[in-house]
């Protein structure tokens, strides 16, 4: 079979190959709280679109689906962003970059109260810590 060798068939695979290498853990149930807590898009408060998981640190950057990294978008502004810098970004487009980090410090903050993540037991840190990897 023929492999399509197309720009962007290649770089869906590539996409495929970054996506594939980290763990996501961002629930439908997390997604569905983060967005009713952002009420739009996180970057310009659109609230007549269809939203987008939109990575704040990109993934080509690091950055994975998870409560922390995920603010909700609008095509155009998941689009335009790609995988640039927010804050660079929010700068270059002229919105809000101050009121944007605030936002998103203070709905992180309220999610991880609504969804604590698992912290190990402190007998099984010590285990790991003495055995060694």
């Amino acid at each position: 079979m023929a492999v399509n060798r197309s720009r962007r068939a290649v770089a869906a695979r590539r996409r495929r190959r970054r996506m594939d290498r980290v763990e996501h853990d961002l629930s439908g149930e997390q997604w569905v709280a983060l967005t009713s807590l952002w009420g739009g898009c996180a970057y310009c408060g659109a609230t007549d679109r269809p939203l987008q998981r939109d990575c704040v640190l990109a993934l080509s950057r690091g950055g994975r689906y998870t409560l922390a990294n995920i603010a909700p978008a609008c095509g155009p502004c998941n689009a335009s962003k790609c995988n640039d810098e927010v804050t660079g970004w929010l700068r270059r487009k002229r919105l809000d970059e101050r009121s944007f980090l605030e936002r998103h410090h203070a709905i992180g903050a309220a999610l991880a109260l609504r969804f604590p993540a698992t912290v190990p037991d402190e007998d099984e840190v010590e285990d790991d810590v003495v055995s060694g990897p």
